[in-house]
């Protein structure tokens, strides 16, 4: 683990994956802000490309809390500037695909790439969340009890909030076996952190965010994703102007569920645009 000092006097943490000769990649975890060590190695992908894994204000390396998402966006060029890169490839899981969004409006030049993966998109263009006809599809009944707490009231306080997180887990894979149930327990995150991450976001977020001159974007969703949906995620690919793939039998961690599909997609997005 490394240590940035950020010109606002705080620290963030960054965890290094490393693999000799190759460009680094910047990764930035969602949750919102939960702790990245539920990404892993991303099925392998360090093993071609090192990863610089962003500990967000808000999880438990770094502290704190976040300043918003639109102002924390500053600390991936922060990173940028620790790795002495003019600019950087970056994956973004989920939450943290607004992060990199809005560092890649804010910063013009700073990210070469984006790779934004299951991203949490009805927000950007408003599309209808079409949960509840991907969970028609299925029959377990900690869905049924997933889909009824998303779409209950939302959490006031820390204990409201831990029990929404235990109720919904299954809402995230396209199966719920020993080994999803495993993945869902690793990464803790907190009520105070999850709400800090939306304060003080500009009221024309969106807009600026499609009107601006972003770099090559590549979204990878999953077709059982009840979390982000189906279909905000095709028209949120469609706004940004970004090339979309979306796995089957996959939810919303597809290296877990789908590692070698995974890894190839990745694999070959990050291949292209570093041609």
């Amino acid at each position: 683990m490394r240590f940035i000092d950020t010109t606002d006097g705080s620290r963030i943490a960054v965890e290094i994956h490393d693999s000799p000769g190759a460009v680094p990649v910047v990764v930035v975890p969602g949750g919102p802000c939960r702790d990245p060590a539920y990404l892993g190695d991303l099925a392998g992908l360090a093993r071609t490309r090192p990863l610089v894994i962003l500990h967000p204000r808000g999880t438990p390396a770094s502290g704190g809390l976040s300043r918003g998402w639109w102002t924390d966006a500053d600390d991936l060029i922060q990173v940028a500037d620790h790795l002495e890169a003019p600019a950087v490839d970056v994956i973004a899981h989920s939450a943290g695909t607004r992060l990199a969004l809005a560092a890649a409006a804010q910063h013009p030049g700073r990210i070469r790439s984006l790779a934004l993966v299951t991203p949490a998109a009805a927000w950007l263009t408003g599309t209808p969340h079409d949960g509840a006809a991907l969970a028609a599809h299925r029959s377990e009944p900690e869905i049924t009890r997933a889909f009824a707490s998303m779409n209950g009231e939302s959490p006031g306080d820390e204990t409201t909030f831990q029990r929404a997180l235990e109720a919904e887990a299954a809402a995230g894979y396209a199966r719920w076996t020993p080994v999803e149930r495993q993945h869902a327990g690793v990464g803790a995150m907190t009520w105070a952190a999850s709400s800090a991450w939306f304060r003080d976001i500009p009221a024309d977020a969106a807009a600026r965010i499609t009107a601006s001159p972003l770099p090559p974007t590549f979204v990878l969703g999953g077709r059982d994703d009840l979390l982000s949906g189906v279909a905000p995620v095709r028209a949120y690919a469609d706004a940004l102007g970004a090339h979309l793939t979306l796995l089957d039998d996959c939810g919303h961690y597809p290296w877990i569920e789908q590692p070698a599909a995974f890894r190839a997609a990745l694999g070959d997005w990050l291949a292209r645009v570093s041609q």
